[in-house]
C-alpha cells in the first residue's frame, strides 16, 4: 500500500478521534475496506503507528465456534479466532499475546498488554471482573469498530455479567486448558446462552451522548469510534431499569 493511503487511513482515525497512547479494541470486517493489498496487514500497521509506543492495541480472539459443549478444549497457541481475518492474522503476529479463556480470549500488543490479559484466567465466566473488556471500561479505554456493526460489541457481554438478566448465562461447562503444548487442566466455566433472544446492542447509540462516540469512514468502510467508560456507565444504568433493553425475544 502507498505511503500517501496509509497517512490518508492514519489521519482518519485521528480525525475520528483515535489518539497515541490510547488503549484500543477493535472490531472489523476486513471485507467492508474494499480491495487493498495485504490488508490484514496494512490496517495492523496502521494502527499500531497510530497508538504509538505508548499505546495498546487489542482485539478479541473469540473461540466460541469450536470451542463447544460438545469439544471443549482450548489451546492458547493454536485455538483460531472465529470473528474474522483481522484478528486470526493479529493473533499470529511475533510479540502479540492472548488471554486464557475457552471462549472469550483477547489478543493484545502494546504497553499494558499484561494489565488487560494477565488476570482473564481467573474468571469463570467469559467476560467478568478480570476480563480485558471490564479492564478497559474501568481504564478509560475506546472501542473501534473498523467496517462491522455496533452489534458486534463484545463489551457488551461484560455489562450484561455486572447485572445479569435472565438469558445471559447457561449450565456449566469443564473445559481442558492448554496454555501451553502439552501442558493442560480442567476448569469449569459458566458460558451465555442467549437462546431465544436476539442482540440488539446497537441501541447503545440511543443512550450515549454525542461526547461518547464519534462516527467516521475510511475508504469504503464505516468506523465507530466509543469511548468505553461511559458506555459501561450508561448501558448498566440502561440494564438495571430494563433489563431486557439490549435484546429482542424470538418467536418460538
Amino acid at each position: 500500500m502507498n505511503t500517501e493511503l496509509s497517512k490518508a487511513i492514519q489521519q482518519s482515525l485521528f480525525s475520528l478521534g483515535v489518539r497515541r497512547g490510547d488503549d484500543l479494541m477493535v472490531h472489523s470486517s476486513l471485507r467492508a475496506l474494499g480491495k487493498i493489498p495485504d490488508k490484514a496487514q496494512t490496517i495492523t500497521s496502521i494502527l499500531l503507528d497510530a497508538l504509538g509506543d505508548q499505546g495498546t492495541l487489542l482485539m478479541p480472539a473469540l473461540s466460541y465456534e469450536s470451542v463447544t459443549r460438545e469439544n471443549p478444549f482450548f489451546s492458547q497457541k493454536s485455538t483460531p479466532s472465529c470473528v474474522g481475518w483481522l484478528t486470526e492474522y493479529f493473533r499470529n503476529l511475533p510479540g502479540v499475546r492472548r488471554s486464557i479463556h475457552p471462549t472469550h480470549s483477547v489478543c493484545a500488543v502494546g504497553r499494558r498488554t499484561g494489565h488487560y490479559l494477565n488476570d482473564h484466567l481467573l474468571d469463570h465466566t467469559p467476560c467478568g471482573r478480570n476480563s480485558p473488556f471490564r479492564k478497559l471500561g474501568e481504564g478509560g479505554g475506546k472501542i473501534l469498530f473498523l467496517g462491522c456493526s455496533i452489534r458486534s460489541n463484545t463489551s457488551m457481554h461484560g455489562i450484561e455479567e455486572l447485572s445479569v438478566p435472565e438469558y445471559l448465562f447457561d449450565r456449566e461447562i469443564e473445559y481442558t486448558i492448554e496454555p501451553d503444548p502439552g501442558d493442560v487442566y480442567q476448569k469449569k466455566y459458566i458460558p451465555h446462552n442467549f437462546t431465544g433472544f436476539e442482540q440488539r446492542y446497537d441501541r447503545v447509540e440511543h443512550i450515549l451522548s454525542q461526547d461518547d462516540y464519534a462516527v467516521g469512514k475510511v475508504l469504503e468502510a464505516d468506523l465507530f469510534l466509543m469511548k468505553a467508560a461511559p458506555l459501561w456507565k450508561k448501558a448498566h444504568h440502561r440494564l438495571c431499569r430494563n433489563p431486557l433493553y439490549f435484546v429482542d425475544r424470538i418467536d418460538a
